[in-house]
């Protein structure tokens, strides 16, 4: 019995199978030639779907962000609720980064400049915009507001993969002691709690905000 017809390998294909392994063997093994044997392909044909390793990668993070701060309704919402838009956007978008094991590294392995990219920090400037700020103070809000999302996270998955790993290095007996370190860490702080992340996005988001009304 002959075998039926190989079905065709589409780029969302090759996108899934790439966070697959990224998921289960970290970001170094994302590779071009590693997601063309996962498929069945050689690498020559995998560079009719993405001309190089940083195309695939890129195509990922769009995959990532994908619906982040969009709303299905005609109107953004960021036109209605500038600051809940804002604060649901950073919450929405740290979440999605912590469901997927390797996504921080994904993220700042190049320039974030695919259409979903650029679209996203458009919305948050424009929020920024609604609420009173300049288009130049709205850019550098929004690129605040974006990096403190990764570097919450960045620093949440520094924790979280220590955690455990190793006792802490000692190199003298007097040190002396850490009482906001030591208050960090039973706030949960570098467990990653939820109600702290909101807490930090706040007063961020508040605090650009308050340059709209001077």
């Amino acid at each position: 019995m002959k075998p039926g017809p190989r079905r065709s390998i589409s780029q969302t294909d090759i996108v899934v199978a790439a966070f697959e392994i990224l998921e289960q063997k970290g970001f170094a093994a994302v590779s071009v030639r590693g997601v063309a044997a996962a498929l069945g392909l050689t690498p020559t044909a995998m560079y009719t779907y993405f001309a190089s390793k940083g195309a695939l990668l890129g195509a990922m993070v769009e995959e990532l962000i994908a619906g982040v701060g969009e709303n299905e309704t005609a109107d953004p919402g960021y036109a209605v609720d500038p600051r809940a838009y804002l604060l649901e956007t950073a919450l929405a978008l740290r979440a999605r980064l912590r469901e997927h094991a390797g996504a921080i590294v994904l993220v700042t392995s190049g320039p974030l400049d695919g259409p979903r990219a650029v679209a996203l920090l458009e919305r948050l400037g424009a929020a920024y915009v609604v609420a009173g700020l300049s288009t130049d103070d709205a850019a550098r809000a929004a690129h605040a507001l974006l990096a403190q999302v990764f570097g919450h996270v960045a620093v949440e998955t520094a924790w979280a993969e220590a955690s455990g790993a190793h006792e802490p290095v000692t190199l003298w007996n007097d040190t002396p002691p850490n009482p906001i370190t030591e208050a960090g860490v039973a706030l949960g702080l570098r467990a990653g709690d939820d109600g702290e992340f909101e807490r930090a996005a706040s007063r961020t988001i508040d605090g650009w905000l308050a340059v709209g009304v001077r």
